[in-house]
């Protein structure tokens, strides 16, 4: 099955929340509250991301969604890297998440270019990304991708409870690269 890659519209917030969610629950089950998963709202994180698509303009933000047969089977979301209150000139990758019924499909590799891709082409040096410690397909993906824990870590509170993440790293740049090789 083909994946169709494009950049996200107003139309498909309410697509883009139910894979979010379904993929949060899924993911996550075992990992945060289950009591959190469960409250998760389709109408309401539509409607964030509306929001956050509508504020997105100008902010080097990129939402692509993947579809295949006419679904959105998957979403990724890239922009500056957050460092406390400010960015930096390093990308960051804030979500990627397939319906679970697409996971292994080739569905995650496509989005996770396509950002690597547009993050390179945008100048971005390094793309960097948080995970959950314990979220060891996720690693694998990622690792798989390229990307490596660079030894940051820091807890992420959800619903009261901290579940900590890892931050990983991948230089895009040869350049970059080699600059960091000589030391």
């Amino acid at each position: 099955m083909s994946v169709r890659l494009r950049d996200m519209a107003d139309a498909d917030c309410e697509a883009v929340a139910a894979v979010r969610v379904a993929g949060w629950r899924h993911a996550y089950a075992g990992l945060m509250p289950q009591a959190y998963l469960d409250a998760m709202s389709e109408a309401e994180d539509a409607e964030r991301r509306r929001a956050r698509l509508a504020a997105a303009t100008g902010s080097g933000m990129v939402n692509v969604v993947a579809e295949q047969d006419g679904e959105v089977v998957g979403w990724g979301c890239y922009g500056p890297y957050r460092e406390e209150d400010t960015t930096t000139g390093d990308g960051e990758v804030y979500a990627l998440y397939v319906r679970p019924g697409h996971i292994g499909t080739g569905v995650g590799r496509a989005l996770m270019t396509e950002l690597l891709a547009r993050a390179e082409a945008d100048g971005r040096p390094a793309l960097l990304l948080w995970v959950l410690r314990e979220n060891a397909r996720a690693r694998r993906f990622y690792e798989k991708a390229g990307f490596a824990p660079d030894g940051a870590e820091e807890p992420f509170d959800v619903g009261g409870v901290a579940v900590d993440e890892v931050r990983y790293a991948r230089r895009l740049s040869a350049a970059e690269a080699a600059a960091d090789s000589r030391g």
